[in-house]
Protein backbone atom coordinates (compact mmCIF):
# COMPACT_ATOMS: atom_id res chain seq x y z
CA UNK A 1 0.00 0.00 0.00
CA UNK A 2 0.93 3.73 -0.41
CA UNK A 3 2.00 5.30 2.33
CA UNK A 4 -1.03 6.69 5.04
CA UNK A 5 -3.58 5.30 2.72
CA UNK A 6 -5.57 2.83 5.31
CA UNK A 7 -7.90 5.26 6.54
CA UNK A 8 -8.60 6.47 2.88
CA UNK A 9 -9.26 2.85 1.66
CA UNK A 10 -11.62 2.36 4.58
CA UNK A 11 -13.84 5.06 4.19
CA UNK A 12 -13.98 4.31 0.66
CA UNK A 13 -14.90 0.26 1.80
CA UNK A 14 -17.88 1.83 3.67
CA UNK A 15 -18.96 4.19 1.61
CA UNK A 16 -19.32 1.45 -1.32
CA UNK A 17 -20.53 -1.17 1.47
CA UNK A 18 -22.96 1.15 2.59
CA UNK A 19 -24.24 1.85 -1.11
CA UNK A 20 -24.29 -1.87 -1.95
CA UNK A 21 -22.08 -0.69 -5.19
CA UNK A 22 -18.82 -2.34 -6.33
CA UNK A 23 -15.45 -0.65 -7.96
CA UNK A 24 -13.18 -2.15 -10.72
CA UNK A 25 -9.57 -0.37 -11.35
CA UNK A 26 -8.24 0.00 -15.16
CA UNK A 27 -4.48 0.98 -14.62
CA UNK A 28 -1.32 1.63 -17.08
CA UNK A 29 1.35 3.61 -15.01
CA UNK A 30 0.25 2.25 -11.40
CA UNK A 31 0.21 -1.05 -12.64
CA UNK A 32 -1.87 -2.09 -10.28
CA UNK A 33 -1.00 -0.27 -7.46
CA UNK A 34 -4.50 0.62 -6.88
CA UNK A 35 -5.86 -2.11 -7.21
CA UNK A 36 -3.43 -3.74 -4.61
CA UNK A 37 -4.27 -0.23 -2.10
CA UNK A 38 -7.89 -1.22 -2.07
CA UNK A 39 -7.24 -4.94 -1.79
CA UNK A 40 -4.85 -4.86 0.77
CA UNK A 41 -7.85 -4.12 3.39
CA UNK A 42 -9.43 -7.04 4.74
CA UNK A 43 -12.43 -8.15 3.10
CA UNK A 44 -12.04 -6.16 0.48
CA UNK A 45 -14.24 -8.69 -1.86
CA UNK A 46 -17.32 -7.31 -0.87
CA UNK A 47 -16.89 -3.90 -2.63
CA UNK A 48 -13.34 -4.22 -5.18
CA UNK A 49 -14.19 -6.87 -7.78
CA UNK A 50 -11.42 -6.55 -10.46
CA UNK A 51 -8.30 -4.83 -11.06
CA UNK A 52 -7.12 -4.63 -14.97
CA UNK A 53 -3.32 -3.82 -15.92
CA UNK A 54 -3.58 -2.57 -19.17
CA UNK A 55 0.23 -1.26 -19.99
CA UNK A 56 0.29 -2.40 -23.89
CA UNK A 57 -1.81 -0.47 -25.84
CA UNK A 58 -2.71 -3.66 -27.11
CA UNK A 59 -3.92 -4.11 -23.48
CA UNK A 60 -5.91 -1.44 -23.48
CA UNK A 61 -7.65 -2.16 -27.00
CA UNK A 62 -8.20 -6.03 -25.79
CA UNK A 63 -9.12 -5.93 -22.59
CA UNK A 64 -11.17 -2.67 -21.97
CA UNK A 65 -11.86 -1.86 -25.59
CA UNK A 66 -10.17 1.09 -26.19
CA UNK A 67 -10.72 2.03 -30.41
CA UNK A 68 -6.93 1.73 -31.45
CA UNK A 69 -7.86 4.75 -33.65
CA UNK A 70 -8.86 6.68 -30.71
CA UNK A 71 -4.99 5.68 -29.29
CA UNK A 72 -3.11 6.46 -32.30
CA UNK A 73 -4.83 9.94 -32.70
CA UNK A 74 -4.30 11.28 -29.18
CA UNK A 75 -1.64 9.04 -27.72
CA UNK A 76 -1.85 6.19 -24.65
CA UNK A 77 -1.65 9.33 -22.16
CA UNK A 78 -4.75 11.10 -23.14
CA UNK A 79 -8.20 11.78 -21.74
CA UNK A 80 -9.84 9.73 -24.43
CA UNK A 81 -8.05 7.34 -23.97
CA UNK A 82 -8.27 7.30 -19.73
CA UNK A 83 -12.45 7.71 -20.26
CA UNK A 84 -12.73 4.97 -22.59
CA UNK A 85 -10.29 2.28 -20.21
CA UNK A 86 -12.95 3.26 -17.60
CA UNK A 87 -16.37 3.05 -19.55
CA UNK A 88 -14.63 -0.57 -21.36
CA UNK A 89 -14.12 -1.65 -17.47
CA UNK A 90 -17.65 -0.48 -16.81
CA UNK A 91 -19.21 -1.90 -19.66
CA UNK A 92 -17.19 -5.51 -18.88
CA UNK A 93 -17.39 -5.79 -15.60
CA UNK A 94 -20.49 -5.78 -12.84
CA UNK A 95 -19.53 -3.12 -10.95
CA UNK A 96 -21.08 0.37 -10.55
CA UNK A 97 -17.82 2.13 -10.65
CA UNK A 98 -14.80 2.50 -12.05
CA UNK A 99 -11.12 4.27 -11.83
CA UNK A 100 -8.70 4.50 -14.72
CA UNK A 101 -4.98 5.97 -15.25
CA UNK A 102 -2.67 6.12 -17.80
CA UNK A 103 0.23 8.43 -17.46
CA UNK A 104 4.27 8.52 -17.81
CA UNK A 105 5.34 7.73 -14.41
CA UNK A 106 9.80 7.74 -15.70
CA UNK A 107 12.17 8.17 -16.18
CA UNK A 108 11.88 7.77 -19.89
CA UNK A 109 9.22 8.45 -22.13
CA UNK A 110 8.10 11.68 -21.86
CA UNK A 111 7.82 14.78 -24.44
CA UNK A 112 7.34 18.28 -24.38
CA UNK A 113 3.87 17.82 -24.72
CA UNK A 114 3.71 15.11 -22.39
CA UNK A 115 6.30 15.68 -19.66
CA UNK A 116 7.34 12.53 -17.47
CA UNK A 117 4.57 12.62 -14.35
CA UNK A 118 1.68 13.64 -16.75
CA UNK A 119 -0.98 11.18 -15.69
CA UNK A 120 -4.81 11.37 -16.96
CA UNK A 121 -7.11 9.85 -14.77
CA UNK A 122 -10.98 8.62 -15.36
CA UNK A 123 -13.59 8.24 -12.56
CA UNK A 124 -17.38 6.95 -13.98
CA UNK A 125 -20.01 5.69 -12.10
CA UNK A 126 -22.62 3.49 -13.72
CA UNK A 127 -25.02 6.24 -15.88
CA UNK A 128 -22.99 9.14 -15.10
CA UNK A 129 -20.75 11.38 -16.77
CA UNK A 130 -17.37 10.70 -16.48
CA UNK A 131 -14.71 12.66 -14.49
CA UNK A 132 -11.65 13.43 -16.47
CA UNK A 133 -8.71 15.22 -15.11
CA UNK A 134 -4.94 15.84 -15.96
CA UNK A 135 -2.32 15.62 -13.47
CA UNK A 136 0.95 16.76 -13.20
CA UNK A 137 4.03 15.04 -10.38
CA UNK A 138 7.47 15.52 -9.98
CA UNK A 139 9.35 13.35 -8.10
CA UNK A 140 11.07 9.83 -9.66
CA UNK A 141 8.95 6.98 -10.67
CA UNK A 142 7.92 5.12 -7.33
CA UNK A 143 6.53 8.96 -6.22
CA UNK A 144 4.55 9.46 -9.52
CA UNK A 145 3.42 6.01 -9.21
CA UNK A 146 2.53 6.68 -5.48
CA UNK A 147 0.85 10.16 -5.96
CA UNK A 148 -1.19 8.51 -9.10
CA UNK A 149 -2.54 6.25 -6.30
CA UNK A 150 -3.24 8.68 -3.55
CA UNK A 151 -5.14 11.04 -6.51
CA UNK A 152 -6.96 8.66 -7.94
CA UNK A 153 -8.22 7.17 -4.56
CA UNK A 154 -9.00 11.29 -2.77
CA UNK A 155 -11.39 11.58 -6.23
CA UNK A 156 -13.05 8.18 -5.18
CA UNK A 157 -13.88 8.77 -2.01
CA UNK A 158 -14.93 12.65 -2.72
CA UNK A 159 -17.56 11.17 -5.63
CA UNK A 160 -18.83 8.47 -2.84
CA UNK A 161 -19.32 11.16 -0.72
CA UNK A 162 -20.63 13.66 -2.94
CA UNK A 163 -23.17 10.84 -4.54
CA UNK A 164 -24.15 9.86 -0.92
CA UNK A 165 -25.10 13.52 -0.27
CA UNK A 166 -27.24 13.51 -3.53
CA UNK A 167 -28.76 10.05 -2.92
CA UNK A 168 -30.23 11.22 0.09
Amino acid sequence: MVADDTDLIERIALALIRRRESIGTAESCTGGLIAAACTGLPGSSAWFERGVVSYSNEAKSELLGVPTALIAQHGAVSAEVAEQMARGLLARAPIDWALSVTGIAGPTGGSADKPVGTVWLALVRTGQPARVWREHFSGDRQQVRAQTVMAGLTALIEALEDAQDLDR
